[in-house]
């Protein structure tokens, strides 16, 4: 095990990780950079850190290559000292390799404060180098899988997230007034602990601005206690003895493990402010083991370890006044009990991270790989819309996929994927091609700007395809399986195309219905579509192109539909957008219920530069004398809690929808769900039996089937029961067995 230092005597969440696996492998030697006075003999100090570096790198290599004779792997931590014994080492080379990714070393250099363009070059070559060079990478987090496959273009088939253990019998809950009394707290103080090397990225000084804010309003003798050392002691120190911060905060320097677990014991809270470059944490546990939760700032894999806990105490990184808000609210008893952060610590155990590893070192020697099939999943956007959504739901069920995904912009979808487990990587694509509106699509074809920019991303994603080697490609979007294919083709990778659209007039202009049905019927090696309707809009497949219809899935909402005793709330949720006929439904529900108590919800928000349409629904509003019955909640990130307030949920697309995924989530939530009897709602909804259809584009068709609704609570009680029950056969696993199924036979 190649190694940087030996904790504690050299300081650092990289080397109490390596010390602490280190332990938990009998079998293993190490190698690290001195002083190391209490390490074992199976680890060889090479040298000191007082020496130069040139005869550290030179000890260190040697003392590596001393230790091959026996060894059956190498696992490295730090890339520096890594690389001669990796890249130079005759006996080394020849063995399986892993290398633990902590952070981004060069990037964190320049973050420092270290600003010479020449050693970044460096340092980042040498990373590069060390990456590529070993069979298999773990990380700490999802946030640094991210980071070590979007920016070091790692293939992600070998990178394993292991989040790490913590000394759940070192770090312990005790008797807090005796660490209190110890630290010279008061009984009945806040007291908050940071343990943080003090350096610029760990966002100290947005939690001194924080404390500012509100050291006034807390008990008397409330403390703010920094445990750590850093270039960035002295700075720190001398705010803290100006006003008016004088007295309330408390510079403790470093500690031993006794002492910091005394101030984790007599701490309320712990603070994790980090701006950058976070991998995972390890402090969070040691805290929550010790009983006391972290507030912690949305950086790297804080959000990992600690969301599950309690989401409200992740926040945005350098926002000072919420951080002080929170504090605040921390102050006033709103934190996990003690007992319930202790038990939530325990799921963190060495002797699993230990198992993995040697599992894994055990497979490599094997000569083994993953066995899954290797698929890499496109979509043009980050935005939480139906195909996007769909994706996000079903991804985690493909038991037998080893899934990677590139999307065409940053946004929530990354983020939901990431905190799913999934890989995910942005592979940026030029705004024109990524938001090109469908309606702009001429005989003459697309836009010649968006035409150069989707060949130029077509070159660049077959580069990468390249690099990844996947066995599949699945494309998630129109526009993916437009420039998708055509990338797969050029790599020679097979390519399953998604297709989630109407390849109709109707839905998309003539020139794209000819261009995609043309590429569909060329490039697939297979075809998923979402409805029979969506497949019947296809052109003939070509001899031995399989094609199958596999709907999205849903999981049941976790909330009971709203009691009936209440003015009756009629919603539609979905984009804002012409075709979604939020119109329609505004003009069907003012000519059933003129003048009523009932009430109309929009969920949604428009996307794609359909805002005028959106005030053009504010104005229909004031001129169906609707005001106050109307309410326009925006994008809401919680639909199950939305649809949970509505009485019935009506979805009036003017044109057929080629699946209805909200139509779906309202039968998920136990609601009783209108809509047209065309398109993929009319494939999910038995009518009468599961919800109520009525003729599309009819307004006195919707009005009466609204009305009839109204008039007949136990009509819509049943409908709900009946879909609630229906929804079953789409469960994410099922559908993702029959997607397995289809790569299957795509694959041969």
């Amino acid at each position: 095990m190649l190694g940087l230092g030996w904790f504690p005597a050299t300081l650092g969440g990289l080397d109490r990780y390596y010390r602490a696996l280190f332990e938990q492998l009998p079998d293993a030697r190490g190698v690290v950079v001195g002083p190391a006075g209490d390490a074992p003999a199976t680890v060889t100090v090479a040298g000191g850190a007082e020496r130069a570096l040139p005869l550290r790198l030179a000890s260190y290599w040697r003392a590596a290559a001393a230790a091959a004779g026996d060894a059956d792997v190498v696992d490295a931590h730090f890339a520096l000292y890594a690389a001669a014994p990796l890249l130079l080492s005759a006996a080394l080379r020849k063995l399986p390799s892993i290398f633990h990714f902590q952070g981004p070393w060069a990037e964190e250099n320049i973050a420092s404060g270290d600003s010479s363009r020449a050693r970044f070059a460096l340092r980042r070559a040498l990373e590069r180098t060390v990456l590529h060079r070993v069979d298999a990478h773990v990380v700490l987090s999802s946030a640094f899988r991210r980071l070590l496959v979007e920016r070091y273009r790692v293939a992600p088939w070998e990178v394993h997230v292991w989040a790490p253990g913590v000394a759940l019998d070192v770090f312990t809950p005790g008797d807090r007034s005796q660490a209190r009394t110890r630290l010279g707290v008061e009984p009945e103080a806040f007291l908050a602990v940071c343990v943080r090397r003090l350096v610029a990225r760990m966002g100290l000084d947005a939690l001194l601005d924080a404390w500012t804010q509100i050291a006034g309003s807390l008990p008397a003798g409330s403390q703010l206690l920094l445990v750590g050392d850093g270039p960035l002691r002295e700075q720190l120190a001398r705010r803290a003895t100006e006003s008016p911060l004088a007295g309330r905060v408390r510079m403790l320097g470093a500690l031993s493990d006794e002492e910091l677990i005394d101030a984790y014991r007599a701490a309320d809270v712990a603070v994790v402010p980090t701006i950058s470059f976070e991998g995972f944490g390890l402090v969070v546990l040691e805290a929550a083991a010790c009983g006391t939760p972290s507030i912690v700032s949305d950086v790297g894999g804080l959000p990992e370890v600690t969301a599950p806990l309690d989401r409200s105490l992740v926040l945005d990184a350098g926002d000072v006044r919420a951080l002080g808000s929170r504090l605040s609210e921390a102050a006033g008893g709103a934190l996990p009990s003690r007992e319930r952060t202790r038990e939530y610590a325990e799921g963190f155990s060495w002797s699993n991270v230990a198992a993995r590893h040697q599992r894994l070192y055990r497979r490599l020697l094997a000569g083994e790989r993953d066995t899954r099939t290797r698929v890499v999943f496109l979509d043009h956007v980050a935005r939480l819309s139906g195909g996007e959504i769909a994706l996000l739901r079903v991804l985690p069920h493909l038991e037998h996929v080893n899934a990677h995904v590139i999307l065409g912009e940053d946004g929530p979808l990354a983020e939901r994927l990431q905190a799913a487990g999934i890989s995910v990587e942005v592979l940026p694509i030029a705004a024109s091609a990524r938001d090109l509106r469908r309606d702009t699509v001429r005989p003459g074809g697309a836009p010649p700007a968006a035409a150069l920019h989707t060949l130029a991303y077509v070159a660049r994603l077959a580069w990468r395809l390249r690099r990844l080697q996947p066995e599949l490609v699945h494309t998630n979007s129109l526009k993916a399986g437009v420039y998708g294919s055509l990338a797969a083709r050029a790599t020679g990778v097979p390519v399953v195309w998604h297709v989630r659209d109407r390849i109709a007039a109707d839905y998309i202009p003539r020139p794209a219905v000819r261009l995609v049905q043309s590429m569909i019927g060329r490039l697939a090696g297979g075809v998923l579509a979402n409805s029979e309707a969506t497949l019947a809009t296809l052109a003939a497949a070509r001899d031995g192109q399989p094609r199958y219809v596999i709907p999205d899935s849903v999981e049941l909402s976790p909330y009971a539909p709203a009691p009936g005793t209440r003015d009756m709330v009629f919603g539609i949720l979905g984009r804002i957008a012409p075709w979604k006929g939020q119109d329609l439904f505004l003009r069907a529900f003012a000519a059933a219920f003129a003048g009523g108590p009932e009430r109309a919800v929009i969920v949604g928000t428009p996307m794609f530069g359909e805002q005028d349409y959106e005030l053009e629904l504010h104005e229909l509003v004031a001129s169906l004398g609707l005001e106050g019955r109307v309410e326009f909640r925006g994008f809401r990130e919680d639909i199950w809690r939305e649809l949970a307030s509505f009485d019935a949920l009506v979805h009036a697309s003017l044109i057929p929808e080629p699946f209805g995924m909200v139509v779906l989530e309202g039968m998920a939530a136990g609601l009783a769900v209108i809509a047209p009897d065309e398109g993929g709602p009319a494939e999910v909804i038995d009518d009468g039996r599961t919800g109520r259809l009525f003729a599309s584009r009819d307004q006195q068709s919707l009005a009466a089937a609204m009305r009839a609704l109204r008039d007949d609570p136990a009509e819509r009680e049943r409908l709900g029961a009946a879909a609630r029950r229906a929804v079953e056969d789409y469960r994410p696993e099922t559908i993702a067995a029959r997607i397995e199924d289809a790569y299957e036979r795509v694959l041969g």
